[in-house]
């Protein structure tokens, strides 16, 4: 008697196991963001030797040891989707990887020296990122021809889910590193990731389990099919590892800029790291609000197809990094602008997240061969990888010897706006030349 059903029903209702996979995103993405908010701030001031003497980086330092960090957590869904799509399938790998993952959280908690910080980011990149693509993919298998429809919506309450637990974190992990020190700082977000692990593991007999394609995935993958998608999706993704290389730095640059700001609002002072959790409520608030408003409104106008929502998002992060531009040029002559002045570029910046992010990542499901569909989202989020390591590479570089930065203060900010600007042209003037092409999970017969 087969346990696991391996089709999806021929329904055209939500698939009962998407509660699960839900539920599970939100504690997964509150135990990642919230270590991961704190980071920079535990490398430049709460970091240690073994005699329990400071050890702290530099900004520059700190910057480009984060970046990299994020890096390796996307470089590693290659592992994760080879493991699923070719061996264990996307359940068992998701419980396996999931277990190394809490292992992650828990060293950092134990040891706030560099070797701690090494052994618990490299768990953690070796769970966190290898999960990534069998979670994504797992939620369309999930998915036939009959309610194919709701997939959209699905993967927007699902990138909802994402950001409850990303702004729970950003809020809650800073305060507790400022009162409790990094130990009780990192052991939450530990807790939170074997809640995760258990949540999905109680779903199990309510989701559909592709099996694994084997030496199938294989030959697929090299085949005319398999080498004909990834082509096609190497052309958006070059461009779209850019963005990443931006984004990704509310969690470095952003939090620095906010450290010399004023953070009073409404006689409450923020903590620096508390400010990027502006982002995940944003994104709860425009996800809904483009999908049921803004997309619908613009249709009326032109047809918005999947690239053209990336070209928009592509623009906007082009101004998000103007803003703060401009904020850094007050800063360097001596001003201490408000911190308020950050939430436009907020706004911009997360606006930007839902038309490339939210849209990228159904798209490359939807763009992925059917024994693929882990290793083309590896393959999305290597753009993520990239993009940070260009970053992290960018930061090492500018560093001088003396600690001082050859892109100091605004100009930092300067030379990824207009590397912004550059990408998101190329990419208007070649996208027009993609053909569409969708694959969708055979279906239970009734």
């Amino acid at each position: 008697m087969e346990l696991y059903k391996t089709k999806p029903d021929s329904s055209d209702t939500l698939p009962t196991g998407i509660p699960y996979i839900v539920g599970n995103e939100a504690a997964e993405r509150f135990s990642y963001y919230g270590m991961r908010a704190i980071l920079v701030i535990f490398m430049t001031q709460y970091l240690v030797d073994s005699t329990g003497r400071p050890d702290v980086m530099s900004e520059n330092e700190a910057q480009g040891y984060f970046h990299l960090f994020v890096s390796a957590v996307y470089f590693m869904p290659l592992f994760g989707a080879l493991l699923a799509d070719g061996l264990l399938g996307k359940y068992r790998t998701i419980i396996f990887l999931s277990l190394i993952y809490c292992l992650g959280h828990f060293a950092l908690a134990v040891d706030d020296t560099r070797i701690g910080l090494l052994i618990g980011q490299g768990l953690i990149a070796i769970g966190a990122g290898g999960i990534k693509p069998c979670v994504s993919a797992h939620v369309g298998d999930q998915f036939g021809m009959a309610n194919r429809h709701l997939i959209g919506q699905v993967f927007s309450w699902f990138y909802f889910s994402i950001n409850l637990g990303a702004f729970a974190a950003m809020l809650i992990i800073p305060w507790l590193l400022h009162h409790y020190g990094s130990s009780a700082a990192f052991a939450v977000p530990g807790f939170l990731m074997l809640l995760a692990t258990f949540t999905f593991w109680t779903g199990r007999y309510r989701y559909v389990h592709i099996p694994p394609a084997g030496t199938v995935f294989i030959k697929d993958m090299f085949g005319a099919v398999g080498l004909t998608a990834l082509k096609k999706l190497a052309s958006i993704y070059a461009f779209i590892a850019i963005f990443w290389a931006l984004f990704e730095q509310i969690g470095s640059s952003w939090i620095l800029q906010a450290q010399k700001m004023d953070r009073m609002i409404l006689g409450v002072e923020l903590l620096p790291s508390q400010i990027q959790a502006a982002n995940p409520l944003l994104i709860m608030l425009l996800t809904p609000l483009f999908s049921y408003r803004i997309y619908p409104f613009l249709n009326r106008f032109i047809e918005l197809t999947a690239l053209r929502k990336m070209t928009i998002g592509l623009f906007l992060t082009t101004l998000a990094f103007t803003l703060a531009g401009f904020i850094q040029t007050d800063i360097d002559n001596g001003l201490t602008p408000s911190i308020i002045w950050q939430l436009p570029a907020y706004l911009l910046l997360t606006s930007a997240e839902v038309m490339v992010s939210v849209t990228c990542l159904e798209f490359s499901y939807t763009q992925a061969p059917k024994t693929m569909k882990s290793f083309i989202m590896a393959f999305y989020f290597l753009s993520v990888a990239v993009g940070n390591l260009f970053t992290s590479t960018v930061n090492f570089l500018i560093q001088n010897a003396d600690g001082s930065s050859k892109l100091a203060g605004a100009d930092y900010f300067w030379f990824f706006t207009g590397l912004m600007l550059i990408t998101a042209v190329l990419f208007w003037l070649s996208n027009r030349y993609y053909t569409e092409q969708s694959y969708w999970q055979d279906e239970q017969n009734p």
